[in-house]
């Protein structure tokens, strides 16, 4: 489960995704609970994606914000019946979390390790996920959140080797270039192609502890898919 990740750039908006980011402050790491970009289909022009600020966990228009560190992650298996997520899913409310990165604990030491995934080839992921909107936000003003789906990972060569050892192995849900628009029209929802687990070999790995506030940064160690 993804709690922890680095949103996009401004740079990769434009590059990756053909439009440039709405201009609003983002932390250089994004938690549940913190506004980060996100693109959806646009309000205004059919066919086009727009991006938009948002709370990263969901909060349905009953909730208060304090949900969206419960509802960061949606599970493909369950979202479209969950109360949090049922009316993102049914009203076709798809969104892409654009990041250079995601963070997940490693336990192979005994201990949790934090670890940085990114694609290899150093481009941006595009997590599939749902927004929702809330009319009476913090301050009384309207609020976008979203969450990131989940399929099962327990055999997946890399995202197995994250999380407590007897706990079940999810990941996010990745999704190619080229369906980046279909997810964001709704026209995938129903693709198998889309809920399949992200090749391992186009996925890096490299330990990234946070480290001391006293001390310097350890250096990184690459993940041996091998091992």
């Amino acid at each position: 489960m993804c709690a922890n990740y680095t949103p996009s750039k401004r740079e990769a908006f434009s590059h990756h995704y053909g439009l440039e980011r709405a201009i609003f402050d983002v932390p250089p790491e994004s938690f549940p609970g913190y506004l980060a970009p996100i693109l959806r289909e646009s309000r205004a022009v059919t066919g086009q994606a727009e991006c938009v600020a948002a709370m990263f966990g969901m909060v349905p228009h009953w909730a208060d914000t304090k949900l969206s560190r419960q509802t960061y992650n949606a599970r493909t298996e369950t979202v479209a019946t969950k109360p949090s997520f049922r009316n993102a899913w049914q009203r076709n409310q798809f969104c892409i979390a654009p990041a250079e990165n995601f963070f997940e604990p490693n336990y192979e030491t005994g201990k949790p390790v934090r670890w940085r995934i990114g694609h290899a080839d150093g481009r941006p992921l595009s997590i599939a996920g749902i927004w929702e909107w809330k009319a009476d936000g913090p301050d009384g003003l309207p609020l976008l959140s979203f969450s990131m789906l989940t399929i099962n990972a327990d055999a997946h060569p890399l995202m197995r080797r994250f999380h407590k050892p007897d706990e079940e192995k999810r990941m996010l849900v990745l999704l190619e270039p080229q369906q980046v628009q279909g997810w964001l029209e709704g026209a995938l929802v129903n693709d198998p192609a889309v809920y399949r687990p992200y090749p391992a070999e186009q996925l890096m790995a490299v330990a990234d502890p946070l480290p001391p506030r006293s001390q310097a940064k350890p250096p990184q160690a690459s993940l041996d898919l091998n091992a």
